[in-house]
């Protein structure tokens, strides 16, 4: 069994997701549009698929650092716990803001500022390679002798305290504010107009930025996302743009002093001959348009059919993952994998993705049967069967004829 505080949250995630889905739909407000948080969510389970394997270079360089370096050995009481939670947030700050303004480091936290809406799925848009220019951030605390189970468990609780910062629907809080990060003050983190743009990079306590020069109160309304738009409801293909972009650019640039700035200087650093540094531009708001797709009433409950039971698989996968071998945590992974992604293509409309889908139900049938005869589970024949069956029938199905009336 996990005990990762964040996996443990899940289910408090997806009851404040419903909670938000209930004031959308009393409110007649537009807070949520399906392939978006399908998209938000999906990148969060990629995030979590990936953790699995990468926070061992995390968790694993803090341990080296604690056991060869540490200075001290600092005791588990109450009021070391409050210590290490005020540095843990501390040194979240300078990673996150690192993450901004290094181009590098930007590729793995871009991810989470790609959603054009703002909601608590979009708390769940995670980069998958985030942690591999992260985590040396709080190697001082495994210096000062902070414990490694400790830090793990302090850096989760800070990551969960801001789930509930990423929505509209909570106001200014007041006195609040002047102490604490709310939702106000990161929806302007999470604007993409010129005033907003890096700033605000707190994780728990907003002081770190006014201490820093990184404050920026709500004003008007922020146009959520990123300068140029990844366009793409792809989990896996919104990890990897920055980075492609960075690849075409980076052998473009001439000089080995130019290629090292363009890595590690801000994004949109070029060259003089390239032009000089992008600052970003005015957003246009009566012109903007989010990204969006039209699809049939009939694949979008397709999709959210399929994504439910995802989103069940992964959560009974995540909470159980280590008592299964690496060949089936592979698998598995890849299942969930090209099942997100088969999504994600669906509501982009390729057409590819109807064969992929047919290809991935068909396998899954095989492989579901395949598992119940290795382990003799006869109801997993009958779900394997059902599930295929079902799957196949609904996306065949014309369109008319389970079209949502007008």
């Amino acid at each position: 069994m996990n005990f990762n505080p964040i996996i443990l949250s899940i289910p408090i995630y997806f009851l404040l997701i419903g909670v938000e889905l209930v004031i959308q739909w009393y409110s007649k407000r537009k807070l949520y549009r399906l392939n978006d948080a399908v998209t938000n969510i999906s990148c969060g389970i990629t995030s979590q698929l990936t953790g699995i394997f990468l926070k061992v270079v995390g968790v694993g360089a803090y341990t080296l650092v604690f056991n060869y370096f540490s200075l001290f050995e600092v005791s588990s009481t109450w009021y070391t716990f409050i210590i290490l939670f005020i540095g843990a947030d501390f040194f979240y700050y300078w990673a996150h803001r690192m993450s901004h303004e290094v181009n590098l480091f930007w590729g793995g936290h871009v991810v989470h500022h790609q959603s054009e809406d703002y909601n608590f799925s979009v708390a769940l848009r995670q980069g998958s390679f985030q942690i591999l220019w992260t985590f040396a951030f709080y190697l001082p605390l495994a210096i000062i002798g902070f414990k490694p189970l400790d830090f793990v468990f302090v850096s989760a609780l800070v990551t969960v305290y801001q789930f509930w910062i990423h929505t509209e629907t909570i106001n200014k809080m007041g006195w609040f504010e002047h102490i604490f990060n709310t939702p106000s003050h990161h929806r302007v983190h999470h604007g993409r107009d010129p005033k907003y743009i890096d700033k605000n990079h707190a994780g728990v306590f907003i002081i770190w930025d006014k201490l820093f020069g990184t404050f920026q109160k709500e004003e008007e309304k922020p146009t959520y996302g990123i300068t140029k738009p990844v366009n793409s409801w792809n989990p896996i293909w919104v990890n990897l743009e920055h980075y492609s972009q960075m690849f075409s650019q980076l052998i473009s640039i001439e000089g080995f002093t130019n290629k090292l700035k363009f890595l590690f200087y801000k994004p949109g650093w070029q060259p003089e001959e390239f032009g000089g540094y992008q600052a970003a531009q005015p957003v246009d708001k009566k012109a903007y348009r989010k990204y969006d797709t039209e699809v049939t009433s009939k694949l979008s409950y397709y999709v959210l059919f399929q994504y439910l039971i995802t989103l069940i698989a992964t959560a009974l996968f995540l909470f159980n993952y280590k008592q299964l071998s690496l060949i089936y945590q592979l698998t598995i992974i890849a299942g969930i994998a090209v099942t997100i992604v088969n999504s994600g293509a669906l509501l982009d409309n390729k057409q590819w993705a109807y064969v992929s889908e047919y290809v991935r139900l068909i396998v899954f049938g095989i492989a579901g049967s395949l598992a119940a005869y290795g382990f003799d589970l006869i109801w997993l024949y009958v779900v394997s069967a059902i599930y295929a069956a079902v799957s196949i029938t609904f996306i065949t199905l014309p369109a008319r004829s389970i079209q949502i009336a007008k």
